[in-house]
């Protein structure tokens, strides 16, 4: 893949005070353009081939840009004369689109691994990958659903139906496109003014379509209001954009479940049970603040034992991230073993009752977060109410805090040590972030 579709033909029109005579994408972030910020990232990621649809003072753009030789890239321009949305502009242009490419939009700021993406997308097969990501709203957010394959399910556009629990997934404005996925159906609806996330992709997933949910914690913000504007430019100075993208290894705070982020039901198995700690929702607040990785890895053995199917469990985390998101908190990562080695339950799942590699203390969920999330196992920690919990964070070569909620360490199945104590997640939560990683280390 080498061409990059960037729709820069925004009028910014809630940007006028500080736009000024400008077109919107070459507001500037730092000493350069927006749209020279996603130029550059694209030629980062070998997209030497961008296909720009402007609009408003495309001459600006134009003049600034040229043929993009400057910037190693070739630069080609398609001038809309009347504006037809997101996907109406590609549609109409489709005649100079490669058979797969990216689209990025010109008034986002974008810090994100597009050859990860990229290959993610070809892994999956997909006719159309879109980059998703949790946010601190989701109450008020359109909503898209995956399945455990990252196949993308439904749609779920605000308002949400009050007692419905949706995963906190939100479309970024970020995508990976097969050409023949337009082709079949772009004559009929060519001159029409469509947009992406609202028009095509739930027609494509209607039409029974691939589409793909690329689920990544990167980078990527619009600067569509003043505030938004100055939020962006403060994070770009402070360095927090450039450390977003997955090509940066990441740090983390691996995160139990039951007793330590929600309630400790002795086996939740109904998503009207569920109850977050005091101060939990905002422990994980301050983590998203900080820059942490926020992964909960818990043992599930409630489904193996036969109490809780997968789809109730799927509604269990997603009544935690509706819960989390109503207190502007987000987890990054959700990964649970579903297994128990033990049988003898009435109603178990024998296809479950198995030795894993993934039940704590064993460390498969944490590898799955450093592949999929890059993460520095060096600089990250594991904070839970058990020993086996502590003991998973030596296997893993984290270092780890015991909390004083749930078994507060008394379930005594390993003899080991915590690398510190907190009273519950919040204090903890206090300790890493006001600390830092490596001072926290050093504090020991």
């Amino acid at each position: 893949m080498t061409q990059a579709v960037i729709l820069a033909g925004g009028l910014g029109t809630r940007l006028r005070d500080r736009l000024g005579d400008l077109p919107k994408p070459m507001i500037p972030i730092g000493d350069r353009p927006l749209l020279e910020h996603l130029v550059e990232l694209c030629r980062r990621h070998g997209l030497g081939d961008l296909l720009l649809f402007v609009h408003h003072r495309a001459d600006r753009i134009q003049e600034y840009f040229g043929d993009g030789t400057l910037w190693g890239v070739k630069i080609r321009y398609v001038v809309e004369e009347t504006p037809l949305g997101t996907a109406g502009a590609v549609l109409a242009g489709l005649k100079w689109l490669a058979e797969r490419f990216v689209v990025l939009y010109g008034d986002t700021m974008v810090n994100v691994d597009l050859t990860r993406l990229a290959q993610a997308h070809e892994r999956a097969g997909a006719e159309a990958t879109l980059l998703l990501h949790p946010n601190n709203h989701p109450l008020d957010s359109d909503l898209v659903e995956i399945d455990s394959h990252a196949r993308v399910r439904a749609f779920h556009p605000r308002p949400h139906p009050a007692g419905c629990y949706f995963q906190n997934l939100v479309n970024a404005g970020l995508y990976v496109i097969e050409k023949r996925a337009l082709t079949d159906w772009g004559e009929v609806v060519r001159g029409q003014i469509l947009d992406f996330g609202r028009h095509v992709f739930p027609a494509l997933l209607e039409a029974g379509r691939n589409l793909h949910g690329y689920n990544s914690p990167e980078y990527i913000k619009d600067i569509g209001t003043p505030a938004r504007y100055d939020r962006v430019c403060a994070e770009y100075a402070n360095g927090t954009i450039a450390r977003s993208s997955l090509s940066t290894p990441q740090r983390a705070v691996f995160l139990d479940r039951d007793g330590t982020l929600i309630v400790d039901r002795d086996g939740l198995r109904r998503a009207e049970d569920l109850e977050l700690l005091p101060g939990a929702a905002e422990a994980v607040a301050l983590f998203n603040l900080h820059g942490w990785r926020a992964v909960v890895v818990t043992n599930q053995p409630v489904v193996a034992k036969g109490w809780c199917s997968e789809a109730e469990l799927q509604r269990i985390h997603n009544r935690l991230e509706t819960e989390l998101g109503d207190a502007h908190a987000f987890l990054d990562r959700i990964y649970f073993c579903p297994h128990h080695p033990e049988k003898g339950f009435p109603g178990e799942r024998p296809d479950l009752k198995i030795v894993c590699t993934c039940r704590k203390p064993s460390t498969a969920m944490i590898e799955r977060a450093v592949t999929e999330l890059n993460v520095d196992l060096s600089r990250s920690w594991l904070i839970g109410d058990t020993t086996t919990d502590v003991q998973t964070a030596r296997n893993a070569g984290l270092r780890s805090i015991l909390v004083g909620t749930g078994a507060a360490g008394r379930d005594g199945k390993h003899p080991v040590t915590p690398d510190r104590t907190c009273p519950d997640l919040a204090a903890a939560a206090r300790f890493l972030t006001g600390l830092g990683a490596g001072d926290a280390a050093n504090q020991l």
